[in-house]
C-alpha cells in the first residue's frame, strides 16, 4: 500500500493552527531557527529489514499480523514510514534473510517509494539451513580455517549483493566469543578475525566503508572476540582507511560513557556510524529515547561539535541506522517514535550555544556549564522537528495518522492476519 498526499494533507490542515502557535512560541528565543530546520530535512535514518516485523524474547515470539512476508513488502513498509515521516529514506538490509532475486527490480521497487539502500548487514550468528560448518563456536574467529573460510566467503557475497543494489558499506557483526575461562586463547582469537576481516576488506570497492560492530556480552558469557569500542577501533585501525568503528547504543555495558567514546572516536577518524536504540539493562532493542532521552541528547551532543571540528557533513558523513526489536509495539510505529525521539535530540543539540560552553569548560564553571546543556535539552523543538516534516510534505503526526488510516489494519487486510515477518 502507498499513502496519498491528499491524506497527509488533510492531516495536516486540521493540526495547523496549533502547530504554528507551537513553532511560533519556541521560534522566538532561537535566531538560528531556519538552520536547525533545514538540517533537520537533511537527516536521514535508515530503518533495518529485520526490524519490521514482531521481535521476540529468548522465551518467545508473540508474532504480529499482517507483517512483511517477503523484501518486496518490507521495502513498501519502508516507504509507508517515508511517507509519514520523510526522514526514513533509506533501508538496510541483513543477508541472508532478504536476499533479492533481482537486484534491479529491487532497485526500482525502492526509488518508487523514494529509498536507497543503506549498509547490508552480514550474519554469521546463526547457522543457515545447507551451510557445511556451524558458527556454534564461532564464525571469523574459529579455530578451524573451514570455518573462518566460509564465514569470510559469505561476508564477500554481501558485498556483491550490495554492490548490485547501490549501497556503500558492509556492517560486521560477530557473536563470536566463549562462556567459560580457558574455551579461548584469546590473543589467537583476535588475530584470526583480524585476518578474516583482512580478507573481507580485500573484496570491498574504493567507495565502500567497513563497518566493525562490537558488543560487551551476548550471546557468550564470558568474553566476546569484539567486546568494545577499544577492541573495534584497534582492528579498524588495522584494517585501513575504509573501516570503522560502529557503535550501538544497546552494547555497552550498564552506565558506559557513550558519549565520550563518540567524542573520541570521531577526534580519531574512525566513528563510521551508529545502531540506535535504547536499553534500561542490557542489549534491550528498546524504542530510542524511550529509557536514557538525555544520554541521547548527550550523544548527539558530541556528535554535532565533534563532526563541526572536523567538518563532517551531519546528514551523510555517518551512517544513521535504527536496531530494534519490538515484541509489544507495532513494529512500524515503534520506528515512527524511534526516528522521532532521534531527531528531536539532533534538534536539542543543535541548540547549544558552544560559545558559550567553550567559556565555561576554560573557567572550570561547572553549574554553568551543566546550565547550558540542560536548557538546550529542555527546550520543547517538537514543532521545529514537525515543521522540517511538513516543509516535505509529511505528517505532522504521523502516529497518530497512522491510527487514523488504520495502516495496520489495511496491511492485514493484504497480507493476512498469518504474515510472518523473515528474520528475527
Amino acid at each position: 500500500m502507498k499513502l496519498d498526499k491528499q491524506s497527509i494533507e488533510q492531516h495536516n490542515q486540521g493540526l495547523t493552527a496549533k502547530h504554528q502557535r507551537a513553532l511560533a512560541f519556541v521560534s522566538d528565543d532561537i535566531p538560528q531557527v531556519e538552520d536547525i530546520i533545514a538540517k533537520l530535512e537533511k537527516f536521514q535514518i535508515a530503518i533495518p529489514s529485520w526490524a519490521l516485523g514482531t521481535g521476540g524474547t529468548r522465551f518467545g515470539r508473540f508474532t504480529g499480523k499482517g507483517e512483511p512476508g517477503s523484501l518486496e513488502q518490507k521495502i513498501e513498509d519502508v516507504g509507508l514510514l517515508h511517507a509519514l515521516n520523510k526522514s526514513s529514506g533509506a533501508i538496510s538490509l541483513h543477508i541472508p534473510w532478504d536476499i533479492p532475486e533481482d537486484a534491479n527490480k529491487i532497485k526500482e521497487l525502492a526509488a518508487s517509494h523514494g529509498l536507497v539502500f543503506d549498509a547490508v548487514n552480514s550474519n554469521t550468528f546463526q547457522d543457515q539451513p545447507g551451510q557445511a560448518y556451524s558458527y556454534k563456536f564461532g564464525s571469523l574467529h574459529h579455530v578451524d580455517p573451514k570455518v573462518r573460510k566460509q564465514a569470510v566467503d559469505h561476508n564477500i557475497d554481501v558485498i556483491n549483493h550490495g554492490i548490485a543494489l547501490g549501497s556503500k558499506a558492509l556492517t560486521v557483526w560477530l557473536a563470536d566469543g566463549s562462556s567459560f575461562p580457558g574455551q579461548l586463547n584469546f590473543r589467537e582469537a583476535f588475530q584470526n578475525t583480524l585476518e578474516s576481516l583482512k580478507e573481507i576488506y580485500a573484496h570491498l570497492p574504493e567507495d565502500w566503508k567497513l563497518f566493525v560492530e562490537y558488543k560487551a556480552f551476548e550471546p557468550f558469557f564470558y568474553s566476546t572476540t569484539i567486546g568494545d569500542w577499544g577492541q573495534s577501533l584497534l582492528l579498524a585501525s588495522k584494517l585501513g582507511s575504509k573501516a570503522y568503528t560502529l557503535v550501538d547504543l544497546g552494547h555497552h555495558l550498564p552506565n558506559a560513557n557513550i558519549e565520550q567514546i563518540v567524542s573520541l572516536l570521531l577526534m580519531e577518524g574512525k566513528l563510521g556510524g551508529f545502531h540506535f536504540n535504547d536499553s534500561k539493562y542490557a542489549d534491550d532493542d528498546l524504542t530510542a529515547g524511550s529509557i536514557k532521552p538525555y544520554q541521547l541528547f548527550l550523544i548527539f551532543n558530541e556528535l554535532v561539535d565533534g563532526m563541526d571540528a572536523r567538518g563532517i557533513d551531519h546528514s551523510s558523513g555517518l551512517g544513521w541506522m535504527i536496531d530494534a526489536s519490538h515484541n509489544l509495539k507495532d513494529p512500524l510505529v515503534d520506528l515512527l517514535q524511534s526516528v522521532e525521539a532521534i531527531k528531536i535530540a539532533y534538534a536539542q543539540a543543535l541548540l547549544v550555544d558552544r560559545v558559550a560552553l567553550k567559556q565555561a569548560q576554560q573557567a572550570n564553571d561547572v553549574v554553568r556549564a551543566q546550565e547550558i546543556l540542560q536548557h538546550a535539552f529542555r527546550t520543547d523543538v517538537r514543532s521545529i522537528v514537525a515543521e522540517a516534516r511538513l516543509r516535505q510534505g509529511a505528517a505532522l503526526n504521523p502516529v497518530a495518522l497512522f491510527n487514523e488510516l488504520d495502516v495496520r489494519g489495511k496491511l492485514i487486510a493484504e497480507r493476512g492476519s498469518q504474515s510472518v515477518a523473515t528474520g528475527l
